[in-house]
């Protein structure tokens, strides 16, 4: 009689659990009428790209007569496609569910180049809604042309960055390549000497990599690699894929500034990889009425001027039990106090040691040590 009354039990949740999915089941309507107005951008609207900047389009239209559950697509078409095979398609915000689209600019690039625009160039493409349930999807019944013009970029960024060939510190032995920095999307920079000798920029350290050279300030893809004559200079590389440009800044000297003497009080020597060193440095803290005053940040003279770098804060404490970070370096103003680091009290009347460390994989940093 027990086992019959636990069965019972059982059979009873069953149905009752039975009985309550049942109730919860709806069946999905896969019914969806295509999309019949697009409300932005207007037809035939031009757009002159700028990816390095956080513009962008939003692509707008009226949602679609349908039950919950449509999933929106935006595509682009080449001018005389008829959206059968769009060369691009993406969901809508919200992961598909809201009637609109934000595109960046840096986006708009990337299709633009799917849709046959060169660089430097100006185009048209198609673009148009799709709305689907499940397996039904309908495309809209209007479309409308996007002209835009692209900048002299590259529609896709390279991720890293390397410089390698006869002229580089690593020599022509790809598997030495020398890192770059990226400092944003498609922008990278280096500290490294050039000498005479040829070079050309990869995305890999490996044989398939993308090449690319310099020519006349300007990043084109290809083997063809930059050669370079005269004496082996230093220098800041910078290279920006955004709009496809070079900069090369010659690096003549790098000093060690004391603000209370407001001069430089020794020069440091580039010693290869990024690093400059100055083996002593005689240190003397300035005498104020208040006190003595240790302050210092570093002077770079390059050949279009005068750049300061120190710290990101403005006024720092000792560096007395102070975290690595205390020591990084970044671009600063020429302003005399600001944006400063403390010496070591054990410094004052003393010769120090000084390291600045421009690499690519670590960050901006530099080292005093005191000398006994």
């Amino acid at each position: 009689m027990k086992n019959l009354l636990t069965y019972g039990g059982v059979a009873l949740v069953a149905m009752l659990s039975i009985t309550s999915c049942t109730q919860t089941v709806r069946e999905l309507n896969p019914a969806v009428t295509p999309v019949s107005t697009l409300t932005a951008p207007e037809n035939n609207t031009s757009v002159r790209l700028e990816p390095s900047t956080p513009a962008s389009v939003q692509f707008k239209w009226e949602p679609t007569q349908a039950a919950e559950g449509v999933l929106y697509e935006v595509a682009f078409d080449k001018p005389d496609g008829d959206f059968s095979k769009p060369f691009y398609k993406t969901v809508s915000d919200g992961l598909g569910v809201q009637p609109q689209l934000t595109l960046s600019h840096n986006d708009l690039k990337k299709i633009a180049a799917l849709g046959g625009i060169a660089a430097s160039s100006t185009g048209s493409v198609k673009w148009t809604v799709l709305a689907s349930i499940a397996f039904n999807r309908q495309v809209s019944t209007v479309n409308r042309v996007l002209t835009m013009t692209r900048p002299a970029g590259f529609a896709e960024l390279p991720d890293s960055l390397y410089l390698t060939g006869t002229a580089t510190e690593g020599g022509d032995d790809l598997a030495k390549g020398i890192r770059l920095r990226k400092t944003e999307d498609g922008v990278f920079e280096g500290y490294t000497s050039l000498k005479e000798g040829t070079y050309y920029l990869t995305d890999k350290l490996t044989g398939n990599g993308k090449r690319f050279y310099v020519a006349s300030d300007t990043i084109r893809e290809g083997n063809t690699p930059t050669t370079l004559t005269g004496p082996a200079k230093t220098y800041r590389l910078r290279y920006d894929f955004n709009i496809a440009t070079a900069q090369a800044t010659e690096i003549q000297s790098v000093g060690l500034f004391m603000s209370a003497y407001n001069k430089e009080i020794g020069t440091l020597t580039y010693a290869g990889n990024g690093a400059w060193t100055a083996a002593s440095i005689p240190v003397e803290f300035y005498p104020f009425s208040w006190g003595r005053d240790e302050r210092y940040k570093f002077v770079i003279r390059t050949a279009s001027g005068l750049e300061y770098m120190g710290s990101s804060t403005v006024n720092n404490n000792s560096p007395a039990g102070a975290p690595a970070s205390y020591y990084y370096v970044q671009p600063v103003s020429n302003s005399q106090w600001d944006n400063t680091y403390k010496f070591d009290p054990a410094a004052d009347g003393k010769k120090v040691k000084v390291d600045l460390l421009l690499r690519a994989n670590a960050p901006y940093t530099h080292q005093v040590t005191v000398l006994r």
